[in-house]
C-alpha cells in the first residue's frame, strides 16, 4: 500500500471514538469504550509498523533534533504519513484524558464539544484550552 493510500485511510482509525466523544458524549457505550485506553493502539501500531522499518534514521533525528534533520525527516511522503499518525495516535490519547476527566468534573458536554474538536485539529491547543476551563472548575470549587 503506498504512503498516500495509507495517509488517507489513518484517519479511520481515530475517527469513530472522537465521533463518540464529540456527539454522542452521554451515550453508554461512549464513556464504556473510551475508558479503554486501547482506542488509541490502532493508530499507534500503524505508527510503528510504519517507522520500525526507518527507526535507525527516525532515531538519530529526535535524539540529537537539528531543524534540517526533522526537515528531512518530515519532507517525505513516508516522514509525513509516520508525523500524521503520530499526530493521530498522541492526539487521541490527549482527547480521551480531557473527556474523562471532564465527565468526572460534570464539565459541560457543551464546553467539552470545542475543545475536544481543538485538540483533534490542533493538538496542544485543545489541550491547554481543557487545561483553563478544567482550572476554572477547580477554582470554583474551592
Amino acid at each position: 500500500m503506498d504512503m498516500q493510500t495509507i495517509f488517507s485511510l489513518s484517519f479511520l482509525l481515530v475517527a469513530p471514538f472522537w465521533l463518540l466523544m464529540i456527539a454522542l458524549p452521554h451515550w453508554s457505550w461512549t464513556k464504556r469504550i473510551i475508558a479503554s485506553p486501547w482506542v488509541a493502539a490502532p493508530a499507534a501500531l500503524l505508527y510503528a509498523v510504519l517507522v520500525l522499518p526507518s527507526v535507525g534514521s527516525v532515531f538519530a533525528a529526535v535524539s540529537s533534533p537539528q531543524l534540517d534533520g526533522i526537515m528531512a525527516l518530515l519532507g517525505t511522503p513516508e516522514g509525513a504519513t509516520i508525523g500524521w499518525v503520530h499526530f493521530l495516535a498522541f492526539d487521541l490519547f490527549v482527547a480521551r484524558w480531557a473527556y474523562l476527566d471532564s465527565r468526572e468534573r460534570k464539565i459541560s458536554a457543551w464546553i467539552m464539544a470545542p475543545i475536544l474538536f481543538f485538540v483533534l485539529m490542533l493538538g496542544p491547543v485543545g489541550f491547554v484550552a481543557y487545561l483553563g476551563v478544567r482550572q476554572i472548575g477547580v477554582m470554583r470549587n474551592a
